[in-house]
């Protein structure tokens, strides 16, 4: 992946991940205002829903940069080295982890 677009999705992520700390965080206050249990579970259902698509960009981004971009350039520099079935392991491990 180049640079100006890892690290312009780099920036996506941590917003991505920023929001859905702040939408946690409502979720708190909603708790200690004693809110409406549906409105907080509806709030509960939208981060989960936002950690979600967190998952499924991330996954995305694996299997670019460090599956299919496994011995090029573009490989992410803490990728180990590994061989095809090690890689297919890893990443049939890591959805599986994700789909739970």
């Amino acid at each position: 992946m180049e640079c100006a677009s890892h690290c312009a999705s780099d920036k996506k992520m941590s917003a991505r991940v920023k929001r859905i700390a702040g939408q946690v965080a409502g979720i708190q206050r909603m708790l200690d205002e004693k809110r409406y249990c549906v409105d907080i579970l509806n709030q509960i259902a939208a981060v989960r829903s936002a950690l979600d698509a967190l998952g499924v960009e991330l996954l995305g981004r694996h299997l670019e940069t460090c599956v299919l971009g496994h011995g090029t350039a573009s490989e992410h520099e803490a990728a180990r080295p590994m061989t095809q079935q090690e890689m297919l392991a890893e990443f049939k491990t890591a959805l599986s982890r994700f789909l739970k």
